[in-house]
C-alpha cells in the first residue's frame, strides 16, 4: 500500500498571528525508477538565516539531491529494491554533477556512491536499510538516526521486503573543513591491491 504523506506548514499573518499556510499532500513527489528512489519534497530554504516571510510554497520547485548553497532540504524518501547491476558505475556522480562525485581518495564501490557538501540527517521511520561507506557498511532499522558529514556514501538495498521509509534533512555547507576537505583535494584513488 502506498504511503500517504500529509505536510503541514505554518506561517504568520500581517499582525503576527500564527496560521496554517499549507495542509495536505506535498507539492512535489519525485521518482527515480532506475535507482528505486521515490521522494516527497517537504520544504527547501535558500539561505541562512531562512526567509520565513511570504506565502510561497518552499517545496513547489524542481531540485536535485543536494540542497542549494547556504540552504536546506527536508524530504521523505523511500528506497525500493532495484537491480544495481543495470546502473552505470558512475550513475550518481553523472546525475548529481562533478561537485558531488565521490572523493578522489577512494574509488566508488557502488553506482550510487556520492558525496554532498552537506550535513545530512536521516531517521529510518520503517523498514531496514544499509548505508555503504568507502570500505564498510552500517545496518539501519526503524528508529535509527544517521548524521552523515559530507562523506562518500550511498544507501544499499533494503534487507527485507518492507520498503524503507526515511525522513531526511540536508544542510548545505560552504567550504569543507577537516578530513572531508583533505579528501576533496586527493589526487588519486589507492590501488585495489593495497
Amino acid at each position: 500500500m502506498e504511503k500517504q504523506v500529509r505536510r503541514v506548514v505554518t506561517s504568520h499573518e500581517a499582525d503576527g498571528k500564527a496560521v496554517v499556510l499549507f495542509d495536505g499532500a506535498p507539492a512535489k513527489i519525485n521518482a527515480r525508477p532506475e535507482s528505486g528512489v521515490k521522494s516527497w519534497l517537504l520544504w527547501v530554504t535558500h539561505s541562512t538565516p531562512a526567509d520565513v516571510s511570504g506565502s510561497r510554497d518552499g517545496a513547489d520547485r524542481t531540485i536535485g539531491i543536494p540542497p542549494p548553497p547556504g540552504g536546506s532540504i527536508f524530504r521523505i524518501v523511500d528506497f525500493h529494491p532495484t537491480d544495481d547491476k543495470k546502473l552505470p558505475p558512475d550513475y550518481m556522480a553523472r546525475d548529481m554533477g562533478a561537485d558531488h562525485a565521490p572523493s578522489k581518495t577512494w574509488p566508488p564501490r557502488h553506482p550510487a556512491m556520492h558525496r554532498t557538501r552537506s550535513v545530512d540527517y536521516a531517521i529510518v521511520l520503517s523498514g531496514e536499510i544499509d548505508m555503504l561507506l568507502d570500505d564498510s557498511e552500517i545496518h539501519l532499522q526503524a528508529g535509527d538516526v544517521l548524521v552523515q558529514q559530507a562523506t562518500n556514501q550511498c544507501v544499499g538495498q533494503p534487507r527485507d521486503r518492507t520498503v524503507p521509509h526515511c525522513l531526511c534533512a540536508n544542510r548545505r555547507q560552504g567550504s569543507l573543513i577537516g578530513p572531508a576537505r583533505k579528501q576533496e583535494r586527493g589526487t588519486a584513488w589507492p590501488s585495489s591491491s593495497t
